[in-house]
């Protein structure tokens, strides 16, 4: 498996630089141990997104789980999401959160845009990039 290039420790000092599943976009992200919760922050822009930090271990568990590639199907807070899809998952009241990972109200949503990236950089998923139709699966 070839890993995208991608800079950085992942600290808030050095964050990991990433581009999105499309590959459009580069973006920062790091761990945030000390924020209540821990969080996955992601600086978008001038905008900063936050995610249970939670969510790295507990979508590569569900992913594992699962067995096979999943789709991404990544969509806004305010959209509806398609059944079977790791944002799906993010926001079901089943997952171990018991709802929604993202943590910054009104950009709750873009999980499966911004995380599995993470897991990628991490060596624990693998991201098959196919025009709209993004999917992972677990390493």
């Amino acid at each position: 498996m070839v890993l995208p290039d991608v800079r950085g420790q992942g600290t808030k000092q050095t964050p990991w630089i990433l581009r999105d599943p499309p590959g459009r976009s580069e973006y920062m992200a790091y761990r945030d141990e000390s924020a209540d919760p821990p969080a996955l922050v992601c600086q978008v822009g001038r905008r900063t997104i936050g995610y249970h930090l939670r969510c790295l271990d507990d979508l590569h568990a569900m992913l594992k789980s699962h067995g096979d590639w999943m789709p991404l199907g990544a969509s806004h807070q305010q959209q509806g999401v398609k059944d079977g899809t790791v944002e799906a998952w993010a926001r079901s009241l089943d997952n171990p959160v018991g709802g929604w990972y993202g943590l910054t109200e009104g950009f709750r949503g873009r999980f499966a845009h911004y995380v599995p990236p993470v897991l990628e950089k991490l060596g624990l998923a693998e991201l098959e990039r196919n025009g709209r139709q993004h999917r992972m699966r677990a390493v």
